[in-house]
């Protein structure tokens, strides 16, 4: 009796305890029709710099072939094929993905059993609408350039900031239409490296997703990127165009204290440069044919020198002997403490030249112009 329990015991074991299938994140399984046989086809990904990168290559063997791996988060891939003329983008998540190649035109395959890629599909049709209504105005502004017309240039960048918050908003609505999709992780994952980032509005549809989307690792990770990004956002909100500059006082070469506000003129620039700076010693000669030119029509110049790098010996007389032997005869502060002066992190100043350009009532106009396009500006805010 003891022994026909055990093969009991034994036959239920073998029959229930089946070994777990082995998991496989995401299964790829393409058909190419027509496509021969030892024709390879690749899945490439895209790296954080944006550029492609080949993750795996299979050889297509009677009409098939398939993919098998995994992503922490459904992410934009191309599958390339040797024979075949251009890249299919595919959105690849952790599901099994059927793509039928169509061979004459790669772009018409078809993809099914990605949620992200109905989601994706969906977002690139809107956002190529509205590419496609810039493009008479990129072109406009482009001629506008050729042409050194400033009062052009202006108008039409005015249009094109339009144009920018269409497309800004146009991808708020997609994740806000996809709060429970890690399609929407990944349209704010790829906003992250965008210096235009509107990160109030990208912030706000972040915590409006589901409470399984921004728990999971990837969202975790992107809310503290953004995190990190709206601390930034916080501390440059005071240095956007259109805002009034920020005044500071620091010592002149003589030691007086001397403020933005006790130098302003009709048009004003804050100068950021150094004794040590190429590039700011052979723009130099530039900016004093603009002073020299404008100076009496209302244009005043504050040179905020960051001279005191470890490597001078004496930066305060490096700073007064460039002054002189570039004629830079406008008003020059320093606290000479390198890129730690306080008045080069009220700016925010991690590389130079460069400068600030304030209108009339101290509001930021433009930033870091040289050359030929800085002396068009002053020319055209004294007009």
């Amino acid at each position: 009796m003891k022994n026909l329990f055990l093969y009991v015991f034994a036959g239920l074991l073998l029959f229930s305890c089946k070994e777990e299938p082995k998991r496989t994140d995401y299964i790829i399984n393409g058909t190419a029709k027509d496509v021969y046989n030892g024709v390879r086809v690749h899945l490439n990904a895209i790296d954080e710099k944006g550029k492609e990168k080949v993750i795996s290559t299979k050889m297509v063997v009677n009409e098939q072939f398939s993919f098998e791996g995994r992503v922490d988060l459904p992410s934009l891939h191309y599958i390339t094929i040797n024979s075949v003329p251009g890249k299919l983008p595919i959105m690849v998540e952790n599901s099994e993905i059927n793509v039928a190649i169509d061979k004459s035109n790669i772009l018409n395959s078809t993809i099914t059993g990605s949620k992200s890629q109905i989601s994706f599909e969906n977002y690139q049709k809107g956002y190529k609408a509205i590419e496609k209504e810039s493009l008479p105005t990129k072109m406009a502004m482009r001629n506008a350039a050729r042409q050194q017309d400033v009062a052009k240039q202006d108008s039409l960048s005015k249009r094109l900031l339009e144009l920018e918050n269409n497309v800004t908003q146009y991808t708020i609505d997609a994740i806000k239409e996809n709060k429970d999709n890690f399609f929407s992780l990944f349209l704010i994952r790829l906003e992250l490296n965008n210096p235009k980032m509107d990160i109030e509005k990208y912030m706000e549809a972040f915590n409006d997703l589901s409470s399984d989307i921004k728990s999971s690792k990837t969202g975790l990770d992107i809310k503290t990127k953004l995190d990190n990004l709206y601390n930034i956002y916080k501390k440059n909100a005071n240095l956007e165009i259109g805002k009034v500059a920020p005044n500071f006082e620091a010592p002149t070469p003589d030691g007086t204290m001397v403020s933005l506000n006790d130098v302003k003129g009709k048009v004003t620039i804050i100068d950021f440069w150094a004794a040590w700076c190429g590039p700011c010693r052979r723009e130099n000669p530039n900016v004093v044919k603009v002073y020299n030119k404008y100076h009496s029509q209302g244009l005043e110049i504050i040179g905020v020198s960051l001279d005191g790098a470890r490597t001078q010996k004496d930066p305060k007389q490096l700073w007064l002997d460039a002054i002189e032997k570039d004629k830079l005869t406008w008003k020059h502060v320093s606290n000479l403490q390198y890129f730690n002066d306080p008045v080069a992190q009220l700016y925010n100043i991690s590389s130079i030249p460069a400068t600030y350009i304030l209108d009339e009532e101290g509001k930021i106009v433009a930033k870091n112009l040289r050359g030929r396009a800085l002396e068009l500006k002053v020319e055209a805010l004294l007009k």
